[in-house]
């Protein structure tokens, strides 16, 4: 407990002295965020607002398991931190891409679907040749696993993870909104790694926990630094990531009932849409900006949101305590 606290610390300090250095060389690199037209007006004053501001937390995270790795034991660690510099580098194409021909879009949906399955199926073979994806699905609240072929567990975890990590990154459209939602989740997955006495595993995302509250010194309301797909894609790498490491892949719909929340408001926004030939189930999607129309201050949101996250990882870890046990 004490390594993964210090692990904590370490990050957050490293996270701000990383962040003082950044700032100023994306600045300078003119790494600005273009506004999207379809987004609410008052957001147009956020144009050039540097980007890639994630890279302050991957890079504390990867300088705090480093330093780590003479007292680990297990490396399943560094397949979730892999993971999520592998979907974290698909967002960095998609940002590069953005500030190359200056524009709000980067890669394609297809290109980014096809990236992000090809890495999910590699690491699930990895967890599977390792022995720490055992393809039986624990239901949450109840003490019954349920055995699943290999093929069709790997092929429906496929594309529950693309699904997760895309839906954190519809979640980062607010300043803090993301990075402070993940807080409770990271606290979430320390807390189980630990009582499942996997120590190593812990790490990762206690560096998170640092790291994210330490950045939010930059990306606090009004945000000096965005994250950019790059933060947000390694971030919903890990959380996914971590769900399968623990072999406990159903937890997501608890801790990560904010994401899905912001998913399914984009789904029904467009399927309502559709269907009523104009009509509009929301004032915009993602649901975050629904609430910005309807009068509520980003902080107010962002705080709203956040405790949302943090009892639904308490009732998380009520409902995995038989697994735990």
């Amino acid at each position: 407990m004490i390594r993964v606290c210090f692990t904590a610390l370490a990050s957050a300090a490293l996270t701000g002295v990383i962040g003082y250095v950044l700032l100023p060389v994306l600045r300078a690199l003119k790494a600005g965020q273009s506004i999207r037209e379809i987004g609410p007006t008052w957001h147009n004053s956020k144009a050039g607002t540097p980007m890639m501001g994630g890279l302050m937390f991957i890079l504390s995270a990867i300088i705090c398991l480093l330093v780590s790795i003479p007292s680990m034991v297990e490396k399943t660690v560094f397949y979730v931190l892999v993971l999520g510099l592998c979907f974290g580098f698909v967002g960095f194409l998609d940002d590069f891409f953005k500030l190359k021909f200056k524009r709000n879009l980067g890669l394609t949906a297809i290109q980014k679907a096809m990236l992000q399955l090809a890495v999910s199926a590699l690491y699930l073979y990895l967890l599977y040749l390792e022995g720490s994806l055992t393809c039986a699905l624990y239901i949450p609240f109840t003490d019954i696993t349920l055995t699943i072929h290999p093929m069709v567990y790997i092929f429906f975890a496929m594309f529950v993870m693309v699904g997760c990590v895309n839906a954190v990154n519809l979640t980062d459209g607010v300043d803090g909104l993301s990075s402070s939602v993940t807080v409770p989740v990271m606290l979430f997955f320390t807390a189980t790694a630990v009582a499942l006495k996997r120590f190593d595993l812990a790490l990762l995302p206690a560096a998170l926990i640092g790291g994210l509250i330490a950045y939010l010194f930059y990306n606090w309301h009004p945000a000096k630094v965005f994250m950019g797909d790059t933060g947000s894609l390694f971030l919903g790498g890990i959380v996914c990531g971590l769900a399968f490491a623990l072999d406990m892949p159903l937890v997501l719909i608890l801790v990560g009932i904010v994401y899905i929340a912001e998913t399914l408001s984009v789904i029904l926004q467009v399927g309502y849409f559709k269907l009523t030939h104009g009509k509009r189930l929301f004032k915009m999607s993602p649901i975050h900006h629904h609430f910005e129309m309807c009068g509520w201050k980003e902080e107010k949101i962002v705080i709203v949101f956040t405790a949302v996250s943090a009892i639904m990882c308490v009732v998380a870890w009520f409902a995995v305590a038989g697994y735990i046990g």
